[in-house]
């Protein structure tokens, strides 16, 4: 008895020198899980000392620990990914470990305890590259699936009535119904990535990852590495395990490449062959890597003038537009503007639970302004006169002083046209607007402008307003 006494004794002092001497943190429960050892690293790195913890049930200390789990159901598992609750650990920077937990059995066959080794500083290459390259793309998932939520644009729901936009979105939806390469042109702000979503949800990859990149928002030395990825070790401040690039993470779905009109000539060669062999090859990768992946490329500029000029290849235009969809600015779907406003205002009033309109004057300053920056334009306006309006109007005093004094000034947006052209073209969009409110109603209509229903009856043929609804 003695002897053993004397080993027992001899396997604690050793356990507790091993217990000082790694870089991994370890704790120990009984089958109750109530903590009875932890070394001083893992509490340093939850920053607690040990009286807080020895003693104690595991989850005050962790509250999502696996461990009372792991000596009820008797197993192990090694390598797991553990994220720790915020606030259990002493830097919120450093909270995602790989974990190893087993429950330790007697010489009966029973469980005793249960030990749990933590690993702070990830040694082995593979266990490293697996940890980040899966939470890498679990975050990038994540964050796809946020904003594919948050803005799930369908056809259906883009605001625009005109004639020349309806005509787009029948190009649209019948794009989608294909996997041809799409290029999306026209100014900046008319809604191009909206567009090229509406593609996206359309067609038979909506369940795959629809994946982004500005080209002209990347730096060119940078671009490669984001668009194929690189291999760990590719360069001098290449992330452990290496990066997944873009066309990759797209893998099934859809890779938008906005202002591709940006993108420098010797990255276009590079588009061209993934475009043509169906593959790329990553940044000190050891060989390319098939994809599937349908392209849908957008720029505000003159392609056909740049292949002039050699700025843009030939070959890869041909390659990127096999479908051409060039989308109308605002002045020239003017009917949608007040639908536009009424869609952005009604997104802020139910943010802000509030119950704001648009004044007269505005929504007359709102039809006759050219929009430069088009559909990106007026929302921002809207945005900027809600966070400074002080009634339950929006008046010309809360917009931007240049398009308060030209609508004071009496200046519109004529193209050419003469003073009665632009006073039908006003009367008509106005009596479409409120048609739409009371669904089509002549009699409510005709109530809400002060006039005789007769009278309205007049102004519609007159005006040749047709599909009111």
């Amino acid at each position: 008895m003695a002897g053993d006494s004397a080993e027992s004794e001899r396997y604690k002092y050793i356990f507790n020198e091993v217990l000082k001497i790694t870089d991994d943190g370890f704790i120990v429960v009984d089958k109750n899980g109530v903590v009875t050892d932890i070394n001083d690293q893992y509490c340093d790195f939850l920053g607690k000392p040990k009286s807080e913890i020895v003693g104690y049930p595991i989850k005050k200390t962790i509250k999502n620990s696996k461990m009372p789990d792991i000596v009820t159901n008797r197993y192990s598992e090694e390598l797991a990914l553990h994220k720790y609750v915020s606030g259990d650990t002493k830097e919120n920077d450093n909270t995602f470990v790989l974990v190893s937990r087993s429950c330790v059995y007697n010489d009966q066959g029973e469980v005793v305890a249960g030990v749990a080794q933590v690993k702070f500083r990830l040694q082995a290459l593979a266990s490293a590259k697996r940890m980040m390259n899966e939470y890498a793309e679990l975050e990038f998932y994540r964050e796809e699936y946020r904003k594919s939520t948050e803005n799930a644009y369908t056809f259906d729901s883009i605001v625009g009535g005109s004639e020349c936009f309806v005509e787009k979105k029948r190009a649209g939806i019948k794009a989608a119904q294909t996997d041809f390469a799409v290029l999306l042109t026209g100014e900046t702000g008319t809604g191009k990535e909206v567009f090229a979503r509406a593609i996206h949800n359309a067609s038979s990859r909506k369940d795959k990852p629809m994946v982004s990149i500005n080209c002209a928002a990347i730096p060119a030395e940078l671009l490669e590495s984001e668009l194929f990825g690189y291999d760990e070790g590719a360069f001098t401040g290449a992330k452990k395990g290496g990066k997944k690039g873009k066309f990759q993470l797209a893998n099934s779905g859809t890779i938008f490449l906005d202002e591709i009109g940006d993108m420098p000539l010797c990255m276009q060669a590079k588009i061209l062959r993934v475009l043509q062999e169906e593959e790329v090859e990553p940044l000190g990768g050891s060989g390319p890597e098939k994809v599937d992946v349908r392209v849908i490329a957008a720029t505000r500029k003159d392609l056909n003038k740049m292949i002039e000029t050699g700025e843009f290849r030939e070959d890869l235009y041909y390659r990127l537009n096999v479908v051409n969809i060039e989308l109308p600015p605002l002045r020239q779907r003017r009917e949608d503007i007040l639908d536009l406003a009424k869609y952005f205002l009604a997104k802020l009033n139910r943010q802000y639970n509030q119950s704001i309109v648009l004044s007269g004057d505005v929504k007359r300053c709102f039809y006759n302004y050219p929009w430069p920056g088009n559909v990106r334009e007026l929302n921002n306006v809207i945005m900027g006169a809600y966070a400074i309006c002080d009634r339950l109007s929006i008046d010309l005093t809360d917009l931007p002083a240049k398009m308060a004094a030209r609508q004071r000034s009496g200046q519109a947006v004529h193209g050419g046209k003469k003073l009665s052209d632009l006073v039908d073209d006003y009367e008509r969009q106005l009596i479409r607007q409120i048609l739409r409110e009371k669904n089509n109603n002549c009699r409510l209509a005709a109530e809400e402008m002060g006039i005789h229903r007769s009278a309205l009856y007049k102004k519609i043929a007159k005006l040749k307003i047709k599909n009111c609804v």
